[in-house]
């Protein structure tokens, strides 16, 4: 796979996951710890599903026996699935996702630590820029709104899940450059491990379930074509993207999100979002066209 097809594919990724917020805001009665468990529990299935056909029985004999990288991954992605909702429930979207923009530089932080990456200048920029953005467009909100410590913790669990995550599954799969190397084949069940970790630990949180079928229709969707499709792709990718790039591709996530609630929820965005907005995406188009030309 090329480069540019990598970072596409990453691109795509980032969209899928920011229709989120747009589709939970068209929920009827579930909420907070329901639509977690939900998502999760679909999440779970889709993949069941889509690995068995991949795998056939030899998933599940081996899920129990799988090496500890697959446990540890799996702990992340069940992490990065319910901390998100539960800061949600703590403190406002704005200090969620100002809090979520280090993910970038801890990642580059882990890589440099346990990978031992050396990062071009212009990554560290582009880190540094893209934080700046992401804290441009929702830094007056939150601080408008008043910051929650519960709320903060909880929203700091997903940039550090997902730091490590990269770190272990880029570890295990850009070994020795196989296309079936077995050691990448077997980090794709940790994603289907940590949904049904997300969704046994949040069921008692959720009780009485109260989702409508319409609900359930929307995080059917949420589960199998926001979480599922996505987590095997970005699997993929960590044979192809360095974790640092990964994890800076991943802001645009944020701007997707906010164009949907935009178009989707009538949720206009003002000066400081698109302010913040070019930034992120000055960062990520000069980082990407610097790499392009030192490859060529």
């Amino acid at each position: 796979m090329t480069h540019g097809r990598a970072v596409t594919l990453m691109i795509v990724v980032t969209l899928l996951w920011s229709i989120a917020g747009v589709v939970t805001r068209q929920l009827d009665a579930a909420r907070s710890f329901e639509v977690t468990f939900w998502r999760s529990l679909f999440n779970a299935l889709a993949l069941a599903v889509a690995l068995s056909a991949m795998r056939g029985a030899a998933l599940w004999r081996g899920l129990l026996r799988a090496p500890w990288p697959v446990w540890v991954s799996g702990l992340c992605w069940a992490v990065m699935f319910t901390a998100f909702m539960v800061a949600i429930t703590l403190t406002t979207v704005a200090n969620v996702l100002v809090t979520m923009a280090i993910g970038p530089l801890i990642t580059a932080l882990f890589a440099r630590l346990f990978l031992h990456h050396r990062l071009p200048a212009r990554t560290w920029a582009a880190i540094a820029v893209g934080g700046l953005g992401i804290a441009w467009m929702f830094g007056q909100e939150a601080a408008g709104a008043g910051m929650s410590l519960a709320g903060t913790l909880a929203a700091f669990a997903v940039p550090l899940a997902a730091a490590a995550n990269w770190t272990v599954l880029q570890h295990t799969g850009r070994g020795s450059g196989d296309p079936d190397e077995p050691a990448l084949q077997d980090m794709l069940p940790a994603v289907l491990i940590g949904a049904l970790i997300s969704a046994a630990v949040t069921l008692p949180f959720a009780w009485p379930l109260q989702a409508s079928g319409h609900d359930l229709g929307l995080l059917w969707m949420l589960g199998a074509v926001q979480l599922a499709i996505p987590c095997l792709l970005v699997v993929r990718l960590t044979r192809e993207l360095p974790a640092p790039e990964i994890a800076l591709l991943g802001l645009l996530e944020v701007l997707f999100g906010v164009t949907w609630a935009w178009l989707g929820a009538g949720e206009q965005p003002g000066a400081n979002t698109l302010t913040g907005g070019a930034l992120v995406l000055g960062a990520l188009v000069v980082n990407e066209a610097l790499a392009l030309r030192r490859r060529r």
